[in-house]
């Protein structure tokens, strides 16, 4: 077994899946999530990089207490993250899956 071919190998799939993992980081920052709470009252929409590109509150939403609409806007906000967070695992996995890394490790590469 030659050591030196070895290396050449490692190194090889080393470009391959940083070029991968570069792609998906582009492809995430294009994509974009949409959570709503309030039964649509307030709308956020999110790249999967975690961006907030969007931020939409129904106008009859504005007559009521501020607390009220605080805590949809953290709502819709959250959800939207966890929906990102979904599309970064999927992508990333995409990316890295010849790895064989556990769930949760491609975000190591995010």
């Amino acid at each position: 077994m030659n050591i030196q071919a070895l290396m050449q190998q490692a190194q090889a799939m080393q470009k391959q899946v940083e070029g991968k993992v570069e792609n998906a980081k582009k492809e995430l920052a294009e994509k974009e999530v949409t959570a709503e709470a309030g039964s649509g009252l307030v709308k956020v929409s999110m790249t999967g990089r975690h961006v907030v590109k969007r931020i939409s509150i129904d106008p009859s939403l504005l007559e009521d207490e501020p607390d009220m609409i605080e805590d949809l806007i953290a709502a819709a906000i959250n959800d939207a993250v966890r929906q990102a967070d979904e599309l970064h695992e999927e992508i990333m996995g995409k990316a890295t899956g010849g790895m064989g890394l556990p769930p949760g490790m491609q975000g190591l590469f995010g």
